[in-house]
């Protein structure tokens, strides 16, 4: 799972159905041989909705690991036992589904898409 927040997971797919949508624009203007112009732009539009949704979804991972590290941060203050797992800021984990993500790799993620 991408996220445990409702809302964010609507958006990416409501970003994923847009993508979807202007994909199927690009293959009905192949196949009824459109100017290569209504192509490109179509195209074009294809890719900015899928580079839209994967930082999208980037920046929820991003935003629940913040999340964590300030929970992790405020247990530690009130004395709270912290779980053994938790670690550094710069290597904290965060739970994306069956996965955790360190911020190295949510970093490493988003450079992928830039």
């Amino acid at each position: 799972m991408i996220s445990d927040d409702p809302q964010a997971v609507r958006r990416i797919v409501n970003r994923l159905r847009r993508a979807r949508g202007q994909l199927d624009g690009v293959i009905n203007a192949i196949e009824n041989k459109a100017p290569c112009r209504d192509v490109v732009t179509q195209l074009s539009a294809v890719t900015s909705a899928l580079d839209r949704a994967g930082f999208a979804i980037i920046s929820t991972a991003m935003r629940e690991c913040l999340s964590e590290d300030a929970k992790l941060s405020d247990e530690e203050s009130s004395g709270t036992e912290v779980a053994s797992d938790a670690s550094s800021a710069k290597g904290s984990p965060t739970r994306t589904g069956d996965a955790k993500l360190t911020t190295a790799e949510l970093e490493k993620l988003f450079l992928m898409l830039a």
